[in-house]
Order: structure tokens, then C-alpha cells, then sequence
């Protein structure tokens, strides 16, 4: 359900202003991910070894965040890319489960996307390791 972008950048026009609204538009699925900080199993996901041309977009809000050509095989069970602008996520430490990491969100939305680690390849060495049901992807 990805949606036509404001002109000047990729933000959607119409964000959900209260988290029933957020249910509304979001299935189960989605909702307990981007909403509630949730993780799909690894390995289950539509795009892990998915690989064609496009941008992959935020499935709250359908702003463009990275482009295939930052995919690659990370073997993890998620999506992995290497770079995106600094413009389009945010992070956040995250220290839930008894780990210290850095988990990354849209930077339109705050839905949560992931996380990312220091463990990627050249040129940046950051591993974005993205949740599929946080992503919706766009081949134009």
C-alpha cells in the first residue's frame, strides 16, 4: 500500500495521528513490527532473497528508505543493505532482551524497521538487517 510521496521529498501525506488509526491501516502483522518493536522469524520473509531493481519503501507509511543496490546476501535470515540516507531512518539504542544494540526506524513514521550492526561489507561496514513486513517494495 505504498503511497504517492509529496513532491519536495518521500514523506507520505496522510500519517495516522493515533495508534487505532495505525491499527486501521496496518494487519496483525505489521502492526506488532513496525508499532510494537517486533521481529519475523529469520528466513521467513518475503525479501531476503529477493533481488530485483527498485526501492524498498516503509510498509507504515511508504516512504522510500534503500535502494536495491545496497541489498546483499548477509546470510542472517533478514534483509540486509549496506548503506541508506541518513535522512530517511533514525536510530536508537535498544536494550531490550538483555542486548545492547542499535535499532533502526523510519525516519517519516517511527515505525520500527531493524537494527544495524558493524559487521557489513565496504564502503560503509554497516549491516542493516531490515524486517520484510517492514518493507514493501517498489520496482519504479
Amino acid at each position: 500500500m505504498t503511497q504517492q510521496p509529496d513532491e519536495e521529498n518521500t514523506a507520505p501525506k496522510d500519517l495516522p495521528s493515533s495508534e487505532d488509526e495505525w491499527r486501521e491501516r496496518l494487519d496483525d502483522e505489521e502492526y506488532q513490527i513496525l508499532r510494537e518493536a517486533g521481529t519475523e522469524p529469520p528466513f521467513s520473509g518475503e525479501y531476503v532473497d529477493h533481488d530485483e531493481d527498485g526501492n524498498y519503501c516503509c510498509a507504515g507509511c511508504g516512504a522510500v528508505l534503500f535502494d536495491a543496490d545496497t541489498k546483499f546476501e548477509s546470510g542472517c535470515g533478514w534483509p540486509s543493505f549496506y548503506d541508506v540516507d541518513d535522512d530517511r531512518i533514525e536510530t536508537r539504542l535498544d536494550t531490550s532482551h538483555g542486548m545492547r544494540r542499535t535499532e533502526v526506524v523510519c525516519g517519516t513514521c517511527g515505525g520500527h524497521l531493524g537494527h544495524v550492526f558493524d559487521d557489513g561489507p565496504e564502503p560503509t561496514g554497516k549491516r542493516y538487517c531490515i524486517n520484510s513486513v517492514a518493507l514493501e517494495f517498489d520496482d519504479e
